[in-house]
C-alpha cells in the first residue's frame, strides 16, 4: 500500500477552537466541563465539554460552523483550485444514535462549503458511522488518493452528544458521568478534519499512516455476553498485519475511550491477547479525558493529536496505534509512524 501522511490538521473542541491550542490543552490535561441546560434523572444539571463558539448556534448550524473551521485550518495553504480538486468526505453519527440531529447527512456537506466559501470535488461524500466512521473514510481515500486522480483529500468529522434526545437516552441508561455515577463519560461536540496526501508529495507531513483494520465484537456494550475483545483484536491485528508491523515494535497507544469501565477493559484484554514481548512502558493516551465523547470527531481528534506530538517532539516514539470502537461492536484500529 502506499503510504497517505497527513499534511494540515484543523481542531475545533471545548478546550481550543484551533489544532494548537486544542493539541497543546489535551497534552497538559485541561478539561472546560459546563453545566448545559439539561437536567439529569437526579435533578442535577448535566456537566459537558461545550464548544465555545461566539455566536451561539445551534443544531446545524453548529454542527457546519465546526466543521467548517476545522476545514479551513486544515486546508490552509492550498489554492482555490487545488481545493475544488479535492474530495471532502465527512464523518457523522450513527442514523440511529438517540437525540441524532435530523437530516445532517443532506445538508452539512453543502453548508460547510457555504460557510468555507470554499467548492470540494463533486467527489465529495458523507459516512455516518460513529466514531470508528473516520478510519472507514481513510479506507475509501486511499483508493482516491492511489488512483492519481486526485492529489490531496479532506476528512472531516462533526458530532455533538448536546442535544435533549441524547442526553436524556444516555441519562436513562446511566451512562453519563455524575456525582452518582462514575462510570460514565462526559457528553462533548467537536470538529476535526485532516488534510491526506501519498507520501513523497508534501514535505512538511508529520505521519504517515501504515496500516489500517476492522474486526467485529459480538459483546458489545449492551449485548450482556462476556467480553472477550475479539473485534479489537481482529481489528488490531488487520492494523498491524497491513503495517508489517508486530505490537511490541509499537511505542505507545491513542484511543477513544471516555470514561467507561467496559472499554478500559476492552483495551486490556486486546493488549493481553495481542502482546507476546515483554515491553516496560505501552502509554495510552485518550483525548476524551478532556475534550468528553465527541463520537465520529474523535478519530481526526487522534490523528491530529498524533500529528502534533511527533511535529511538536513530544511523542513517546514514532510509532502509534489508535483504536476506535462503536456501541453497536464496530471495531477500527489504525497504525501511523
Amino acid at each position: 500500500m502506499s503510504d497517505m501522511v497527513v499534511a494540515g490538521c484543523g481542531i475545533v473542541c471545548s478546550v481550543g477552537l484551533n489544532a494548537p491550542a486544542a493539541c497543546a490543552a489535551i497534552r497538559c490535561g485541561l478539561t472546560n466541563p459546563v453545566e448545559t441546560r439539561f437536567m439529569n434523572s437526579h435533578g442535577q444539571w448535566i456537566m459537558a465539554a461545550e464548544v465555545p463558539l461566539d455566536t451561539p448556534w445551534r443544531g446545524h448550524a453548529k454542527l457546519a460552523h465546526m466543521a467548517a473551521m476545522a476545514v479551513k485550518e486544515a486546508v490552509f495553504g492550498l489554492s482555490e483550485e487545488e481545493i475544488q480538486a479535492t474530495p471532502l468526505l465527512l464523518c457523522l453519527a450513527e442514523p440511529d444514535r438517540p437525540g441524532r440531529i435530523a437530516d445532517q447527512d443532506k445538508l452539512l456537506l453543502h453548508e460547510i462549503q457555504n460557510i468555507c466559501r470554499l467548492k470540494f470535488h463533486s467527489q465529495s461524500r458523507v459516512i455516518a458511522n460513529g466514531r470508528v466512521s473516520g478510519i472507514q473514510t481513510i479506507e475509501k481515500a486511499h483508493p482516491l488518493l492511489a488512483s492519481g486522480e486526485f492529489r490531496h483529500c479532506v476528512i472531516v468529522g462533526v458530532d455533538t452528544y448536546l442535544t435533549a434526545g441524547t442526553l436524556e437516552a444516555y441519562d436513562v441508561e446511566k451512562r453519563i458521568l455524575t456525582e452518582e455515577n462514575s462510570n460514565g463519560f462526559t457528553p462533548g461536540e467537536a470538529g476535526a478534519a485532516v488534510l491526506l496526501t501519498l507520501a513523497g508529495t508534501a514535505p512538511n507531513a508529520s505521519i504517515a499512516i501504515k496500516g489500517f483494520g476492522f474486526g467485529k465484537e459480538k459483546a458489545h456494550l449492551q449485548s450482556g455476553e462476556p467480553l472477550k475483545a475479539d473485534g479489537m483484536v481482529q481489528a488490531v491485528k488487520n492494523a498491524l498485519s497491513m503495517a508489517g508491523r508486530d505490537l511490541s515494535d509499537l511505542d505507545y497507544r491513542i484511543c477513544d475511550i471516555s470514561g467507561e469501565q467496559y472499554y478500559f477493559k476492552e483495551v486490556s484484554l486486546t493488549l493481553t491477547r495481542i502482546l507476546r514481548n515483554r515491553k516496560e512502558e505501552f502509554d495510552i493516551w485518550h483525548p476524551a479525558e478532556c475534550i468528553g465523547e465527541t463520537g465520529s470527531a474523535i478519530a481526526l481528534v487522534v490523528l491530529a493529536l498524533a500529528s502534533a506530538a511527533v511535529t511538536k517532539g513530544y511523542s513517546k516514539g514514532d510509532a502509534i496505534l489508535c483504536h476506535f470502537a462503536n456501541d453497536d461492536g464496530q471495531r477500527a484500529a489504525i497504525v501511523v509512524l
